[in-house]
């Protein structure tokens, strides 16, 4: 993997982080990408991993929408998820497929351990095959109306912050 960069020095990563690194899998909107560096800052996640096309920082239409997040949180890339999944999985992290897949339990019915990291897909094709293959668990949002899932954005925000509810990081 390639540090793309590692956040703002004005703003330690240490005190307070949640344990939690996001995997973005081929993500095709940038903008997209700069939401979840929003999220991402605000629950303190440790890094974002951008894999295959993913925009990475320095990027214009992330930044537009990451609003300086994106010098925040660090951020490092990889060639393919399933190369982000097993540098993780190496380094102790239970990794967790944010998927529709049929296995996958609700997240809020779901165990998470941490240290964890949780990979989102592209939202036409989901995460990698092989990726997928290598999770350690899934989770999934349910899906109530006749689409069968929401903007990843918005997915990282409801995961990211039910991960910040799990460890009680809001109570620090």
């Amino acid at each position: 993997m390639v540090v793309v960069q590692q956040g703002d020095s004005e703003q330690p990563r240490t005190a307070g982080t949640l344990p939690v690194v996001v995997v973005l899998d081929n993500l095709r909107s940038a903008y997209n990408v700069g939401n979840i560096f929003r999220v991402a800052e605000a629950t303190r996640a440790e890094k974002i991993i951008a894999c295959g096309y993913t925009a990475a920082p320095p990027h214009e239409k992330l930044e537009k929408t990451a609003r300086g997040c994106d010098r925040l949180v660090p951020c490092e890339h990889a060639e393919t998820s399933a190369e982000a999944v097993r540098a993780l999985q190496a380094q102790g992290y239970h990794v967790y497929a944010v998927e529709t897949v049929q296995e996958a339990p609700l997240y809020w019915e779901a165990e998470i351990a941490f240290p964890a990291a949780l990979v989102l897909g592209n939202e036409a094709l989901g995460i990698a095959p092989d990726a997928l293959e290598l999770c350690d668990g899934f989770l999934a949002l349910p899906a109530l109306g006749q689409k069968n899932s929401i903007n990843v954005g918005n997915c990282a925000s409801v995961i990211l912050f039910d991960c910040v509810r799990r460890i009680g990081l809001a109570k620090s």
